[in-house]
């Protein structure tokens, strides 16, 4: 069974920093691509990152430079370092397995987490 599960998230001033984790088990990281993505109500789920089995990472153009994706495969854990925080970085942040498809696609990810909430006060 396979089962991903969200920490770190909180409220942050603007400007500041928070590091999520993605437990896993269930899978290996060494096979599937992992990927980060937000929500805020109202909206679709966007895609904010991901990194590959073989260690290609992938940023959305509102993140670049200020958000930072990791592996610990020894751990089976995926970090999102998040610096430099915006109001607009509001949202509950999801991790997902890869199974088939672009990375860019909530559709191409078939296991997911329950999310964790990020708050950025202005």
């Amino acid at each position: 069974q396979v089962q991903l599960v969200e920490s770190g998230g909180g409220l942050v001033q603007a400007g500041g920093s928070l590091r999520l984790s993605c437990a896993a088990s269930g899978i290996s990281f060494t096979r599937y691509t992992m990927g980060w993505f937000r929500q805020v109500p109202g909206k679709e789920r966007e895609f904010v990152s991901a990194i590959t089995w073989s260690g290609s990472i992938t940023y959305a153009d509102s993140v670049k430079g200020r958000f930072t994706i990791s592996r610990d495969t020894a751990k089976n854990t995926v970090y999102l370092q998040m610096n430099s925080l915006k109001p607009e970085d509001t949202a509950v942040y999801y991790c997902a397995a890869l199974t088939i498809g672009t990375v860019y696609s909530t559709k191409s990810y078939a296991y997911w987490g329950q999310g964790t909430q990020v708050t950025v006060s202005s």
